[in-house]
């Protein structure tokens, strides 16, 4: 029996509640410096360090290795799809696709769309130059100074949505910031959701894993945003991600998955995890031209089942630790494969989708240099979503407070060098110059007076002091200021509003899901047109 203290349906955080009412930060405390919530583009070119020739290449190899060896797929239901499209499918479900049937049936997804969560003013755009950075998602662990590394629970779940809504950086959620272990398996996307949807307002993605999960994410999201699930299917709400199981197979959990979000309307990211020497010949145009086939099939699969829908080109190639075959994260190899990955889903004119990954088991100068390494790969290719950009640790087994503060300074630090430079007379300033002279300074000349408080990017993170000063600051690492700082975001964060007839419906909807649920895995039968797969 679920425990009833991490029931959304039974929380003490209810409207009305102690435990809801906001805490005010201590006035004699500053906030956290932030940069305001907005749209991060790039005014960069993308690096191209593919030729055109080879990108041909790489899609005309693709394109042979749908047609000739195709991919695995599971789920009689996508089966049909692609048998009903005319591709070659055999009695153990390998789907051959022409190299015409892929490009006719890819070219219907749109290039960019406007992602829409409950708050349309956190509404960001996916596609052409536009730059999202996402929490972590899908840890098992949670670690953090104070109480160390021990399994994820809904606690902590909580405790990163709200430092995810508070820090500005953060543009969207994952699937799920933290695997929950506290909570049966088959229920806690029920949670999981219900928590992103009341503790934050920003553009959430959800557990894709079979379709009954997919529709109680998309049915909760209708909820907050008091729309049905017909009128829901024209606004890009909620998103999922799936992954293709490299080599070369698609399961049908997650084949269902991406095609009950089609039919209601809803997003997919269709991911293939590719580790070069593992997954895939330990070569980049191998892993590229795998990495290509296996993601065009798995869009393809969305658009048949309902064309037009948005979907995203996602990516994740790195490699492996040829001695160990442990996975390596930010390593040059990572970091070309996000740059060139982008170029691939430019040439399909598709929204991209990357990460910023560290294997590193401590937050540490590795976790650090590993992260950069990645996410410039990630920024300079225009990933348009780049997932696990705050608080990745351990290849991906660990959420980390500490990490996660780190990044979101290292993504504050990257938001502002992508902001236009301005050139104009008044900020060249050549009275400035004449009022100062030579030998002299600047610090108290008039037009440095105008522009002193926003001349320059303020760390929230970074302590710029003298060592004498830092010393008698308690001489604190990065790290330590981190700890101090996570704890300060979680006292200064607001829950967004919502209206208490809204919560009340979605905690009605969590509460009979979980009772229909009933401890087994939802069976899925396909229904109507709207409603592909239900429970």
């Amino acid at each position: 029996m679920e425990n009833s203290n991490n029931n959304p349906a039974n929380a003490s955080d209810k409207p009305g509640s102690r435990r809801r009412r906001k805490r005010k930060p201590t006035k004699a405390l500053a906030r956290i410096p932030q940069l305001p919530r907005s749209q991060t583009r790039s005014p960069f070119t993308a690096l191209t360090p593919l030729s055109d020739d080879q990108i041909e290449d790489i899609h005309i190899a693709s394109m042979r290795l749908l047609e000739e060896q195709g991919i695995e797929v599971m789920g009689e239901l996508a089966l049909q799809k692609f048998r009903q499209a005319g591709a070659d499918v055999s009695e153990t479900g390998l789907v051959r696709m022409d190299r015409e049937l892929v490009m006719q049936t890819i070219q219907t997804a749109p290039s960019s769309f406007d992602w829409k969560p409950r708050n349309p003013l956190n509404t960001i755009h996916v596609g052409g130059n536009a730059i999202n950075f996402g929490l972590v998602s899908g840890a098992p662990n949670v670690h953090d100074s104070i109480n160390g590394r021990r399994s994820g629970n809904i606690e902590d779940y909580k405790k990163l949505i709200k430092l995810g809504q508070h820090f500005n950086a953060i543009h969207f959620f994952g699937n799920q910031a933290l695997a929950p272990t506290d909570l049966p398996a088959n229920s806690r996307h029920l949670d999981t959701s219900y928590y992103n949807l009341v503790l934050a307002d920003k553009p959430m993605l959800a557990t894709g894993i079979g379709g009954g999960r997919a529709r109680d994410a998309v049915a909760l999201n209708a909820i907050a945003k008091g729309l049905s699930l017909e009128q829901i299917q024209d606004v890009p709400t909620v998103m999922t991600n799936i992954n293709i199981n490299s080599p070369r197979k698609l399961d049908d959990s997650m084949a269902y998955g991406a095609m009950q979000m089609a039919m209601l309307g809803q997003p997919t990211v269709v991911t293939p995890f590719t580790l070069m020497g593992a997954m895939t010949p330990a070569t980049m145009a191998a892993a590229l031209v795998q990495q290509n086939a296996e993601a065009l099939l798995g869009i393809a699969l969305v658009q048949l089942t309902r064309p037009g829908v948005p979907v995203v080109y996602g990516a994740f190639t790195s490699n492996v630790d040829m001695r160990s075959g442990a996975p390596a994260f930010g390593t040059p190899e990572n970091a070309l494969a996000n740059i060139a990955s982008g170029q691939l889903a430019r040439r399909y004119q598709l929204p991209y989708r990357t990460s910023a990954c560290n294997a590193s088991n401590a937050t540490d100068s590795q976790a650090t240099w590993e992260t950069q390494m990645a996410l410039w790969g990630a920024v300079m290719g225009h990933g348009n979503l780049i997932y696990h950009a705050a608080g990745w640790l351990e290849g991906g087994l660990v959420a980390s407070f500490e990490k996660l503060v780190q990044d979101c300074e290292m993504l504050q630090h990257m938001t502002s060098m992508l902001q236009p430079i301005k050139i104009n007379l008044e900020e060249i300033g050549l009275e400035a110059m004449q009022e100062v002279g030579p030998g002299g300074h600047f610090f108290g000349c008039e037009h440095t007076m105008q522009r002193f408080k926003t001349a320059f990017y303020e760390p929230m993170l970074s302590d710029w002091q003298n060592h004498e000063n830092w010393q008698q600051a308690g001489a604190k690492d990065a790290t330590a200021r981190a700890t101090d700082l996570w704890q300060k975001a979680l006292h200064e964060y607001e829950e967004p509003a919502m209206d208490a007839d809204v919560r009340e419906a979605l905690e009605s909807y969590v509460a009979k899901r979980k009772e229909t649920i009933a401890g087994d895995e939802p069976v899925l039968e396909p229904t109507s047109d709207t409603e592909l797969y239900t429970t």
